[in-house]
């Protein structure tokens, strides 16, 4: 049998029969009757438990299950609001799962609960990989990567996303097995005989000059330069916003949909030598202050980047080359995908497009969601955590 992958979307509005749809379309693509490891991505509007209930009672008792909340998901060959899975059937890949509860107030405690029944070391298999699925509003993303490497060892390559809750930004949960969690990290590790494949990009350039922060708060800024951060940020672009919306940017209340759109298009970079790394801010009031999903220290140095759409989907064809580049010679069963909900944002309908781009690349199956947040951070890497990327794990056959 090796290793085979099957994924699917359901839409229909009724929890466990969205669950039931979505598990038995992926189950009647595997090559083997056992389903081993199953990943699954939901809308807050769903009823969870109904969701994992129907689904379970397609895959059965054993398999390992993890999954979170999500804005939208997307298969190989579909995008929508509903209930994707992916399931992995194998006799080459071994699968642990775990849940660490309490993930704002202490990282290290709740991934070291999520360790719990995860072995030290894979003796059956040279290569490891993990998947991180983490609580969207906690803002301790890069530090959850780097706990995550820590406890995992440093061989092994992390990959995941944070939850999401269609932008309301109230609550969003973690699935282990039958648990549904807010506030937590689900972990499941990969063991593999050949190297599974990861691939991280986004298509953000520098628009502005660098600016530092000089007056922050945890995952809020209030100063860039000594000047109000909303403010510099505004400057910065104003002509692109003038010559692209057609809007003035100081016309926009900080409630208007427009904004957050604006706001995704041009977001934060650091700039780390060979590429930038991306951090997406909101507005919450219009008292010159800008938030972000994770703390931002005083002394960072940032530049105003530009995402244009067409550089959007350009970067999740990218992300894929990337993906199958790493690949090598390695042939691949299928994958999984995780996408910034700003990328979603800036694309509207060409989301599609997007995913159209990483098919025709990959031609394999895959199963992915839009994040709060993504996570790509090989071995010996100091920093893990992103947005507004594709990040894609590609499992070996």
């Amino acid at each position: 049998m090796r290793t085979s992958v099957g994924t699917a979307l359901a839409t229909v509005t009724h929890g466990r029969e969205a669950g039931v749809s979505a598990a038995t379309t992926a189950c009647e693509q595997l090559s083997g009757t056992q389903v081993d490891f199953c990943q699954v991505f939901c809308p807050v509007e769903y009823d969870f438990d109904a969701v994992l209930e129907g689904i379970r009672s397609v895959i059965g008792p054993d398999a390992k299950l993890i999954g979170c909340s999500a804005n939208g998901s997307f298969t190989q060959s579909q995008v929508g609001h509903g209930v994707a899975v992916g399931l992995v059937a194998s006799d080459t890949l071994s699968f642990y799962t775990g849940l660490g509860t309490g993930l704002q107030e202490n990282v290290s405690r709740a991934v070291r609960e999520a360790v719990t029944d995860i072995p030290n070391a894979l003796e059956d298999h040279p290569y490891a990989a993990a998947i991180a699925l983490s609580d969207g509003l906690s803002g301790v993303g890069e530090q959850l990567a780097l706990v995550t490497q820590q406890k995992l060892g440093p061989e092994v390559f992390i990959v995941g996303g944070s939850a999401a809750d269609n932008h309301q930004l109230e609550a969003t949960y973690v699935f282990h097995d039958g648990e549904v969690v807010e506030d937590g990290v689900v972990l499941g590790l990969i063991g593999a005989d050949e190297r599974p494949a990861m691939a991280v990009a986004h298509g953000h350039e520098p628009l502005s000059d660098p600016v530092e922060v000089t007056r922050s708060d945890g995952p809020t800024v209030y100063e860039f330069d000594g000047e109000p951060a909303f403010e510099v940020w505004k400057d910065a672009v104003r002509e692109a916003v003038r010559s692209e919306f057609g809007v003035e940017i100081d016309d926009l209340e900080p409630s208007e949909q427009l904004l957050q759109e604006i706001l995704c298009e041009f977001e934060f970079g650091i700039d780390q030598g060979t590429q930038y790394k991306m951090r997406w801010p909101w507005i919450e009031d219009d008292g010159g202050a800008m938030h972000f999903a994770v703390d931002i220290p005083e002394g960072t140095v940032f530049r105003v980047m530009h995402g244009r759409p067409d550089a959007q989907i350009e970067s999740a064809a990218e992300t894929a080359r990337r993906a199958r580049d790493d690949a090598g010679d390695v042939e691949i069963a299928g994958g999984f995908i995780y996408d910034c909900a700003c990328r979603g944002i800036v694309l509207g309908d060409a989301f599609d497009t997007a995913v159209e781009a990483m098919a025709d690349e990959l031609e394999i199956p895959f199963v992915g969601f839009e994040t709060y947040g993504e996570i790509c951070m090989g071995p010996g890497q100091l920093s893990g955590y992103h947005n507004t990327t594709t990040v894609a794990l590609l499992l070996p056959a």
